[in-house]
């Protein structure tokens, strides 16, 4: 089933504390992290002006399944990193976090979201005599702000934002601070959270929930946010820019507990359901969901439409990611595993099904007749979100465009290739308005509207 969704980036988590160890908070927050990045899980902690580090591939509990490792890092600040590859391969030596030496001693940094001149910067710091250990844009980060960093760590991160092009949310770690930094337009979610004794830093607000932090805010665009043992303060960016938030981030990434940028993610989706109804009417029986994405959107169509909501579809929380099966034919038994109809809720029904979003419409395709095979009338697939048409550079990883429906068929052939008796995107005007903001958004992966010129480089999707 995962192969028609647009996969997660990452998620960070860093903790400050002036009396505690801080090893055992980042672990559950990075369990509440989790949904962001399933392929590697590290954490890294500083004590007595020393960084000690554990990363390695798997999900937080597989890398943590032995306590010994956790107990063993020991230290008042530390930062962890749950990760989904974008720019480089899916190794253990990228795994994050990573620990990088400077003049004044050791840095340790995570970053979620993505480098578009990454590759160029890169062959620089190389002719420059840099030695690059791992294949991922974040090491270009960690070595760039290393080299600025003489005296003045505030000031090397400054430079080297005057220099990347992308999507950060970035945490670092020195021997006695812990950094925040978000990219110039917003594009990647950090948020600022307190605790008893400190502050935390995450990705979502879910994070800190997990470990009883309280929500202060979120990181303002090309903010840089220091704490360290006289408190916090922050630098603010001189440029102006239009905050630029993802807006797969409510669409689809985030958990529906968190808020970001002010935004209740269930009650946006929830809305959208809403919108998505009065949009995209239709005579039916019954609303379900494709699970559990498009569960709070189908919530809301069907309070507006007045279709009652029931449970159509099971989801097997336990089984493998079906998109890393080895060929066509085991991927289409995977979403069957993993999906299995209540045939007494849809048979011999009119259902309206709905997803939050269609990348390759192949799942669709399947999930549809497996409703069709047993019993359902009529399908009538609703998506709480635009077609996605154009690929994204900024963290997501994303199929060719060749590969994305939306951009090669109308929604019409969309719909007789899916099987389906209509379907209806909800609109982007619908879908701003569902998250009770202005236009604050990157829609790119809509419209084609990038918030940056992206370099040469990274164009490669665009085929």
């Amino acid at each position: 089933m995962d192969e028609d969704k647009l996969k997660e980036e990452c998620g960070v988590m860093g903790v400050y504390s002036k009396v505690q160890n801080v090893s055992h908070m980042i672990y559950y927050g990075l369990y509440a992290l989790q949904h962001r990045g399933q392929e590697s899980a590290g954490i890294a902690v500083s004590k007595d002006s020393k960084i000690d580090c554990y990363k390695d591939m798997g999900l937080v509990s597989q890398v943590f399944s032995d306590k010994n490792k956790l107990e063993r890092l020991e230290g008042n600040i530390g930062v962890g990193h749950v990760r989904y590859s974008t720019t480089g391969e899916s190794l253990a030596v990228n795994a994050q976090p990573l620990i990088v030496k400077c003049k004044n001693g050791e840095m340790a940094l995570v970053h979620n979201g993505n480098i578009v001149n990454a590759g160029s910067i890169r062959k620089i710091l190389e002719s420059e005599g840099v030695s690059f250990q791992t294949t991922n844009d974040s090491e270009v980060m960690a070595n760039m702000i290393a080299r600025y960093y003489k005296d003045d760590i505030e000031k090397a991160i400054k430079g080297v934002m005057e220099i990347v092009k992308g999507s950060y949310a970035l945490i670092i770690m020195t021997e006695d601070k812990l950094i925040g930094v978000r990219d110039n337009q917003g594009i990647r979610p950090l948020c600022l959270g307190k605790t008893d004794d400190g502050y935390v830093l995450s990705s979502e607000s879910c994070g800190l929930d997990a470990i009883g932090a309280e929500l202060v805010r979120d990181i303002e665009p090309g903010e840089i946010v220091i704490i360290d043992k006289n408190g916090i303060r922050s630098i603010f960016n001189d440029k102006w820019n239009r905050k630029k938030l993802c807006i797969f981030e409510i669409i689809y990434f985030a958990r529906p507990d968190s808020i970001i940028d002010g935004i209740n993610v269930y009650s946006a989706r929830k809305e959208a359901g809403k919108i998505l109804s009065s949009e995209y009417p239709v005579d039916a029986d019954v609303v379900i969901s494709v699970p559990d994405s498009g569960t709070p959107a189908a919530i809301g169509y069907a309070e507006e439409s007045g279709i009652p909501y029931s449970i159509g579809l099971i989801k097997n929380r336990y089984i493998g990611r079906t998109f890393i099966s080895p060929n066509q034919k085991a991927r289409e038994k995977g979403v069957e595993i993993k999906l299995n109809v209540i045939k007494e809720n849809i048979e011999g029904k009119r259902v309206v099904l709905v997803d939050d979003s269609i990348v390759r419409g192949t799942t669709s395709k399947r999930i549809v007749n497996m409703l069709k095979k047993a019993g359902a009338k009529e399908v009538h697939l609703r998506v709480s979100s635009p077609s996605v048409s154009y690929p994204c550079y900024f963290g997501i990883d994303t199929p060719y465009r060749k590969y994305l429906i939306g951009a090669n068929k109308t929604s019409d052939e969309i719909c007789e290739m899916i099987n389906a008796d209509s379907l209806g995107f909800l609109s982007q005007e619908g879908l701003i308005k569902s998250t009770g903001k202005s236009d604050q958004f990157c829609s790119a992966c809509f419209n084609g509207d990038y918030p940056m010129e992206i370099p040469r480089e990274g164009l490669e999707l665009d085929e």
